[in-house]
Formats: C-alpha cells, sequence, structure tokens
C-alpha cells in the first residue's frame, strides 16, 4: 500500500530532523536517516576539521559589521566571501528583510563586508528551506575565496554491510553525489577500511589517484584523506562528507564544504562537540521534547499521536488518515520510558491548540504498559486532561495496565487494536 500522506510528512520530518546517511550497495548509493540531534553550523565543522589538520579556508567568525570589517582585513586575501550563519540550505538565493538578496557573497574590498554584515546580522534571512518568517542571522563567517580548478566528492562513513567504515570518492564533484551514482556509477569508487588497522598508504593514494588527483597533489589528497579519517575517529562521527574536495591553481588540495554528522551514543566522550549544538532553529517543541528523551515531530493534523517505536508512529498516522483522521504529530517515546517522560509527553501534546483528541498506542515488548498506565493517570488528572483520550496498549504488563486504566474513574476510551484505537479517535472528534 501505497504511503499516506501523514506517512510521507513524517519521513520528510525524520530526514529534516536527522542528518541523513550515506549507504552503498553494489554501484548504488541510497539516503537512509539515522537519529541525528546535533546540528552544527559551517564555521564549527570548518573549525574541527583545521583542529585536525585538514586544510581549508582561512576564515574568521563575527557577530557584528564591526568585527566582519576588522576580519576581513586581518584576512588580507584577493577576494573575500561573507557567508551568513544558518542552518537551513539556499542561503546563496536567500532574501533577508533588510532588503538584501542572497546569503553568499563575494567582494575584493574588505570595507563592502562590513557594508554587507551591517544587512545580515540580527535580520531574518528566508530560503526554500527555512519557515516563512525565516532564520535571524546572529553570526557571519568572513572566509578567503579560493578558485577551484576541480572539484571531487569524497566522504566517510559507517556502512551496514561492510560492519564498519568506508571511503567513498568520485572525480565528479560539487554536485548531487546521488545523480552521479545514478547516471554515472563507474564515477563511484569505495575503499572498505579495517576500523582496527585504520585507512593504508596504498588505499590513500589509490582513492586519490581515482578521484584524479595527479602528481604531488595525489600524494597531498592522500594525506588529507588519512586526516579526515583521524578526524573522524576522534569526534565519533558516523559521516564526514566532503563536497567539494576541491584542486586549486596554486596547487592546493581544500576542503571547501563539509558536513560531519555525529553518533549520539557518544555524547558522554563528545561534551564540547555537543555543546556546540545549535537549538535556535530548532522548533521549540522538539527541543524540549529532546529534553526528555521523545522524539516529536509536529504536522498539521487535529490528532495527537502517542507511540512508542517509529514505525509503530508511523503506521499509526496512516492508519488515522485512513479512516478520514489527520494526525497532529509525530511522538515517539522509544524504548527505556519512564513515568515521567509519559507526563511530559502529554504536557507537551496538549499545550498544542490544534490538538482535539489524543490516540496512545502502544506496544509493550521492552516498555512496560503499567509503567505507560500510571503516566497516563498521573497526566489526566495533573494537567485535567479537556480532549478526548483513546488508549490501545498490548505486551508487558498490558493486564496490570488495563486495570489500572478502569479503576482511575477517569474517561478514558480503551480500544482492542489500532484499527478500533484510530476509528474511536476520528470518532470523538465528529462527535
Amino acid at each position: 500500500m501505497a504511503a499516506s500522506m501523514a506517512c510521507q510528512a513524517v519521513a520528510r520530518g525524520l530526514r529534516g530532523a536527522s542528518a541523513s546517511c550515506l549507504f552503498l550497495n553494489k554501484n548504488k548509493l541510497a539516503r537512509v536517516s539515522s537519529r541525528r540531534w546535533l546540528n552544527l553550523q559551517e564555521y564549527q565543522s570548518k573549525k574541527l576539521m583545521q583542529e585536525s589538520g585538514v586544510t581549508v579556508q582561512r576564515f574568521f567568525v563575527a557577530d557584528s559589521a564591526p568585527e566582519a570589517l576588522e576580519a576581513a582585513k586581518r584576512l588580507n586575501a584577493k577576494e573575500i566571501v561573507l557567508k551568513a550563519q544558518i542552518l537551513a540550505g539556499g542561503r546563496g538565493k536567500g532574501m533577508f528583510d533588510s532588503g538584501l538578496k542572497g546569503g553568499v557573497h563575494l567582494t575584493k574590498d574588505p570595507a563592502v563586508v562590513g557594508e554587507l554584515a551591517n544587512k545580515m546580522l540580527g535580520y531574518n534571512l528566508t530560503t526554500k528551506q527555512t519557515p516563512k518568517e525565516g532564520v535571524k542571522v546572529k553570526t557571519v563567517m568572513v572566509a578567503e575565496a579560493l578558485d577551484i580548478t576541480r572539484e571531487t566528492y569524497f566522504a566517510i562513513l559507517m556502512d551496514r554491510a561492510c560492519n564498519g567504515p568506508v571511503m567513498v570518492g568520485s572525480p565528479q564533484g560539487g554536485m548531487d553525489i546521488e545523480e552521479v551514482a545514478a547516471n554515472t556509477p563507474e564515477l563511484i569508487f569505495k575503499e572498505v577500511i579495517d576500523i582496527f588497522e585504520g585507512v593504508r598508504d596504498d588505499q590513500a593514494l589509490r582513492m586519490a589517484a581515482n578521484l584524479g588527483f595527479k602528481g604531488h597533489l595525489e600524494r597531498q589528497a592522500a594525506d588529507q584523506i588519512k586526516r579526515l579519517y583521524d578526524l573522524f575517529l576522534k569526534v565519533d562521527a558516523t559521516q564526514v562528507e566532503v563536497n567539494p574536495l576541491g584542486e586549486t591553481p596554486e596547487g592546493q588540495v581544500v576542503c571547501f564544504d563539509a558536513k560531519i554528522n555525529f553518533d549520539d551514543n557518544a555524547e558522554f566522550r563528545q561534551k564540547a562537540i555537543f555543546a556546540m549544538d545549535d537549538m535556535t532553529e530548532s522548533d521549540p517543541t522538539e527541543t524540549e521534547a529532546a529534553k526528555y528523551d521523545l522524539k516529536y515531530i509536529g504536522l498539521d493534523g487535529n490528532i495527537a499521536c502517542f507511540v512508542n517505536g517509529a514505525g509503530l508512529a508511523m503506521a499509526t498516522c496512516d492508519i488515522i488518515d485512513l479512516h478520514g483522521g489527520k494526525p497532529a504529530n509525530f511522538l515517539d517515546l522509544g524504548g527505556g520510558v519512564k513515568e515521567n517522560q509519559v507526563y511530559q509527553a502529554f504536557k507537551l501534546l496538549t499545550a498544542d491548540p490544534k490538538v482535539e483528541a489524543i490516540l496512545v498506542n502502544i506496544f509493550g515488548g521492552i516498555v512496560n504498559c503499567a509503567i505507560i498506565a500510571n503516566g497516563i493517570t498521573k497526566a489526566c488528572r495533573e494537567l485535567e486532561l479537556k480532549v478526548p483520550l483513546v488508549v490501545r496498549l498490548e505486551g508487558t504488563n498490558v493486564t496490570e495496565a488495563k486495570r489500572i486504566l478502569s479503576e482511575s474513574g477517569l474517561p478514558i476510551t480503551s480500544a482492542e487494536n489500532l484499527d478500533d484505537a484510530a476509528k474511536k479517535a476520528v470518532a470523538s472528534i465528529r462527535k
């Protein structure tokens, strides 16, 4: 059965909240979404690369027009690029509410940098990926502009099929790598890395040659590849993607743009990196949910979904849609849920003025249904729930959970299965 609009919206939301990872299957590339909550600005990623000895453009960061002007003078470069720092893509074609067009500008005059920064900082930049009102720019990056004679693509990522890290490269850089893989799969090169041995010299040189680097640039590129792998390990990355890895007329191999995805499970030993997380552009409800290890994505319907497991959540959204309802959100409790998380989840759901009913759909494997039931009754009483509540529970300790709900004296509608729950949730709004 084709995915419903609700399910597609959830998938888009997951991709928006997450950074996608590339996985290889023979000559094909596919993007799959992994849990990803850490968002770094471009200058932060460049700084991490710089600290690992990776060659990037010289740059400074400024949060005022005078600082930007001073940075441009300090660079003493032939040409300067000024970039507004927001997480959304499409900055170059964006529009500021100051009237300035474009969040990326090139100039040879440092004085112009100050003038442009004055029209960027403190103003909202709207692109195809931002909300309609845009995103306020608080920081700009002032960098040396370098000419690129040739662009290549290079990435290191975790590949499940290989049970470890893999290098992926193509001499066709500066464009969508999926298109390259689809149209010219022979231009995609792959090297499996032994996690214990690391990137061998012969592997790095072979990849550099496959990327089209020649002469002294081949060894220079191989050195950059090894440094990128060192960074990959050092920061517990799941992906380091450089596009383009470019060659300059002066004979330099430079990482011009990079995306770094991090393993959330390594937060305990990467505290400095996770402290850089920029949450200012995130949805406030998603940010609040993350504090309690809840995964929340807002949708445009009126039936709130309270579910454990992403797959079950999308199925719940689909069945609500099938019966003529519209899901208001995607909220995933996850596995090791505690009673307080249930309470906080209800606080988030009831704070949404669009919500006219709540559907709880729990399949208790790891999750103890009795904990869910206690959390539900506590939330209903303390939050004085005003909207209809439909609950479907199945699995671990479900008999005890149903007893807790039935003896609570609260107006909770029980459902036998997911289909029954969806029908009752939709009907509760139509009454």
